[in-house]
């Protein structure tokens, strides 16, 4: 599900599984991988993009209809997810080039970085049109990332972001065109790589580390 490609220090994640939505798998996946890439030493910086239209279309809701006993535990790792993203130890660069919808919105927002397809996709939080209030968790992370009157406006009325209005809001700094837009992540984060991992993890800590704490991370 998650496809990796090394370009010289920028490891590139490709989440490559239909509309990218948290399942038991795939979360252990995104897991297993963030585990590794922390715990290596040198250089690093991190871009994560999707496939096709979707970045990420957030929780597999039919799965955890289907799994309700595992239901509760993979929505604690989900928010742990978001947690390590916060703090993770290395620069991160989001490459959005589809839709990024509920949780796969909140993932961009543990990023550094987000580029976001200029002509297609909405980054969208619509937890309000579908009767499932955030969590604590996912509260507190789009509330560290996201400007205040952009938050009020994406949790309390849905709104659907094109990349020219996301990066007007401040939800994501740049958009590029779709046959550029990875390149222009890779060339971000290859500018970042070289930078002091431990000064990073340190400097993430102090600024979001209660919100880690608080997803569990």
């Amino acid at each position: 599900m998650l496809e990796r490609s090394q370009h010289g220090d920028v490891v590139v994640l490709r989440w490559n599984d239909g509309e990218n939505r948290y399942r038991g798998d795939s979360v252990a996946e995104w897991h297993a991988t963030l585990d590794e890439l922390a715990g290596s030493e040198g250089p690093l910086a991190l871009v994560v993009t999707g496939t096709g239209k979707f970045f990420s279309n957030g929780l597999d809701l039919d799965w955890m209809g289907a799994n309700r006993d595992e239901s509760p535990a993979m929505l604690a790792e989900v928010h742990r997810l978001f947690g390590r993203l916060l703090t993770f130890p290395a620069f991160t660069v989001a490459a959005v080039n589809g839709h990024a919808f509920a949780g796969g919105a909140m993932l961009t927002c543990g990023f550094d970085m987000r580029l976001m397809r200029a002509d297609r996709g909405y980054w969208c939080l619509p937890e309000v049109d579908l009767g499932l209030p955030l969590t604590d968790p996912m509260f507190a992370v789009v509330s560290a990332r996201l400007p205040h009157a952009t938050l009020h406006e994406s949790i309390v009325t849905g709104r659907r972001y094109a990349g020219p209005e996301a990066v007007a809001a401040g939800i994501v700094e740049a958009t590029a065109a779709i046959d550029d837009l990875l390149d222009a992540a890779i060339e971000a984060a290859a500018a970042m790589a070289a930078k002091d991992r431990r000064v990073i993890a340190r400097h993430k800590q102090q600024m979001y580390g209660e919100v880690a704490a608080l997803c569990g991370a």
